[in-house]
C-alpha cells in the first residue's frame, strides 16, 4: 500500500493561501494577551510591594 504525499501538500498550500489572513489575527491576538498577561503580572507585584512594604513602594507609616 503506497502512500501519495502530494495529495496532502496540494490541501494544505490551498489551507495555507486562504488561512493567512485568520494567522494573521490570531498571531496579534496571542501578542495582545502576552501584554495583557504582563500588564497583570506587573499589577500583584505592585500590590504586593504595597501590602508587604517590600518592593518600589515601601510603606514607612506602618
Amino acid at each position: 500500500m503506497e502512500i501519495s504525499s502530494t495529495t496532502p501538500a496540494v490541501q494544505n498550500d490551498t489551507q495555507s493561501s486562504s488561512a493567512t489572513p485568520l494567522k494573521k489575527a490570531i498571531d496579534v491576538q496571542e501578542k495582545q494577551i502576552e501584554q495583557i498577561i504582563e500588564s497583570a503580572q506587573e499589577q500583584s507585584k505592585q500590590t504586593t510591594a504595597q501590602k508587604t512594604g517590600i518592593g518600589g513602594n515601601i510603606n514607612l507609616t506602618a
